[in-house]
């Protein structure tokens, strides 16, 4: 059996007829950029995500770069975010000239150890950015609580976890501002890059719209130097007939987690601890963008697996600290153990709305043949 991380022509195959009529739309439109079908989306995405504005840009990278661009980030500044998370969060703020300060995770969920930040905290501190990693949201009224009593802004980095929700609130309005990527792999996939940020603050929305077009609030007079960054027509046609499948897959991915729990769970190989399922808080509805369990001998068991058809992907085998790129950081290996062991062990599998479960249990018995 071949069980891939991700099955993209699987879903096309379901709601390819409704993509290629978007796609048509466009072409016999000719408006390719900030047209109609991209001042639609936003509209959608923000009543999605309870916000009061969305704006469309050319990639989750973008939306954070953007983010930090719109409350003034410089040389000199510091940001405080997490080491486990895909290079973008970090690689935006030092883009600006400004500091990412890490902070370690918490090990069950791998996102940021909120009662860490406060000991982070400096007279340089502009910021801080949570990563709500894998689809599930950071601790964010800990972490707002924080930022409020130090006047901080919340860049939620929300580019796995659209949907996700932190005690009855959607991802996207935790924070002052949220970036969002539409990133072929994520739950809501695009054709290609694609980006956009939410806010209910109508100057922040207003600005963001005059930096991704090169800080013009009226074409040729430019108020800002901003950046080329706009999500052009074709990506918004596709993610709006992608938008409406949105919860219906969301719901699939949760499933098919809850199967992996009862197969784990009957293989018995979270008795003995030979894998740790991830954790589902309780206050968190989880929109699993991946399912990362934790493994002894990862290595070995990702070459196992490949052999026997399955997919599998590392997210992360490097923590952003000891990347080679932010060595002039001063970080070393140890300083961040709890990054730095997960780097060692997470392995996500198969996840997909797509995924039948008998490929799951195939999954599973892959890996307990494994350790036997």
């Amino acid at each position: 059996m071949r069980v891939p991380i991700l099955d993209l022509k699987a879903q096309y195959t379901r709601i390819g007829p409704e993509i290629e009529a978007a796609v048509r739309d466009v072409l016999t439109s000719q408006q390719f950029i900030l047209g109609p079908e991209v001042r639609e989306f936003e509209r959608e995405v923000a009543a999605y995500c309870q916000c009061e504005h969305a704006v469309g840009c050319a990639s989750g990278s973008d939306a954070l770069l953007l983010a930090l661009m719109a409350y003034g980030i410089r040389t000199g500044d510091e940001v405080i975010t997490t080491p486990f998370s895909f290079f973008a969060t970090a690689g935006s703020i030092v883009r600006l000239g400004a500091r990412p300060v890490f902070v370690d995770i918490d090990e069950s969920t791998f996102n940021i150890d909120v009662t860490l930040i406060e000991k982070a905290i400096s007279e340089r501190t502009k910021a801080i950015i949570p990563v709500h990693l894998f689809g599930q949201c950071a601790d964010m009224d800990s972490l707002n609580e924080i930022a409020a009593t130090h006047s901080l802004p919340v860049i939620e980095d929300a580019a796995q976890a659209i949907g996700a929700e932190y005690a009855g609130t959607r991802a996207g309005r935790l924070g002052a501002i949220a970036a969002f990527s539409f990133y072929p792999s994520k739950n809501l996939g695009g054709a290609g890059d694609g980006g956009l940020l939410t806010t209910n603050d109508p100057a922040l929305a207003e600005r963001l719209q005059s930096l991704r077009a090169h800080g013009a609030r009226k074409k040729y007079f430019h108020d800002y130097v901003g950046m080329n960054s706009r999500l052009d027509s074709l990506q918004a046609a596709i993610l709006r007939v992608k938008l409406r499948y949105l919860d219906e897959w969301a719901e699939a991915r949760r499933a098919n987690a809850q199967r992996y729990r009862q197969f784990f769970g009957e293989s018995g190989l979270t008795e003995n601890e030979k894998v740790v399922l991830p954790a589902e808080r309780t206050d968190c509805y989880h929109v699993y963008n991946q399912f990362v369990i934790r493994v002894k001998d990862r290595d070995r068991l990702r070459s196992h697996l490949a052999e026997k058809g399955i997919g599998t992907e590392i997210y992360y085998p490097l923590p952003l600290h000891l990347q080679n790129c932010f060595k002039d950081l001063g970080y070393r290996r140890g300083d961040l153990p709890v990054s730095e062991c997960a780097a060692e062990e997470v392995l996500a599998v198969p996840i997909h709305p797509e995924l039948e479960p008998s490929a799951q249990s195939y999954v599973v018995e892959t890996i307990r043949a494994f350790y036997e």
